[in-house]
């Protein structure tokens, strides 16, 4: 009789990842033997205070952070810590600050222009007009392409960051705290395009923030990391509804409130 083959990991994979700074009497462990996964066309939060080592495990995820144990894989395919070019595309991160992690002195035209060719994905006519799509697709006008970030609003700058993630076609997106910087109104608007986004091109996408009441509106699943350790996991209306760590518990007595009726209401135009 043959014997089956267990089915490869489905989705984004973090495995027992530990991420240590310094040495000896000071070395410092930011994140301690973490288990995580995004499935395919999933939303998961990850949430955390200040500190709590969220982002230096999605550093660890967008292939950022080289220094580290464990391992990080896509459908089973385990990532090299000096990621290939093909692997840079599969994950991609939008940054919690779009000013400071867009050129200044660079159009959005040339921003987009510049990662398209990097990774020879088009040019001429082709290039073009996937500058003008990837406008479409996080619904800014197309005159917008020559401008320069100074030029735009916050949440403007952030629509373009996530416009240069998309660019070279990801599987999954690392939002990383990227609508904490933003007014609340225009965080309702950036966590629609997510969401409307997830739905359009089936991305993953792993959201980390510190503000459950976020998470909530857009995670189906939520990891809860607390001093570089993972502490609980589930959906979001178990996490919500039946808390089982103290510090989940914690985290949900100090929700600020999320306008939900503004935000379904943004998801409706966005649609």
């Amino acid at each position: 009789m043959t014997e089956t083959q267990p089915a490869p990991a489905r989705g984004l994979r973090a495995e027992n990842v530990t991420v240590t700074f310094g040495r000896g009497d000071r070395a410092f462990t930011a994140v301690d033997s973490a288990d995580l996964q995004v499935l395919p066309g999933e939303i998961v939060g990850l949430v955390g205070e200040s500190g709590s080592g969220k982002s230096t495990l999605s550093r660890v995820i967008c292939g950022l952070q080289r220094d580290y144990d464990g391992t990080v894989s896509v459908d089973g395919r385990e990532f090299a810590q000096k990621r290939t070019s093909a692997q840079w595309r599969i994950v991609q991160m939008v940054f919690q600050d779009p000013f400071a992690s867009l050129d200044p002195r660079y159009t959005v035209r040339a921003t987009l222009a510049e990662v398209i060719r990097h990774h020879r994905l088009a040019s001429g006519a082709a290039l073009r007009a996937r500058c003008a799509e990837l406008m479409e697709m996080v619904r800014l006008p197309e005159e917008f392409l020559d401008r320069t970030p100074t030029a735009m609003s916050g949440g403007q700058r952030q629509r373009v960051a996530i416009a240069r993630a998309l660019a070279v076609e990801p599987r999954i997106i690392v939002a990383d705290e990227a609508v904490s910087a933003l007014d609340v109104s225009v965080q309702a608007e950036i966590v629609a395009l997510f969401a409307r986004l997830r739905e359009e091109l089936d991305l993953s996408i792993l959201f980390i923030s510190h503000d459950l009441a976020v998470v909530k509106k857009l995670c189906e699943r939520i990891y809860v990391i607390h001093n570089g350790r993972l502490v609980e996991e589930n959906t979001t209306e178990e996490i919500f509804t039946s808390p089982r760590d103290d510090y989940t518990k914690t985290l949900l007595k100090a929700i600020p409130t999320f306008d939900s009726a503004y935000l379904d209401r943004i998801r409706r135009e966005e649609g």
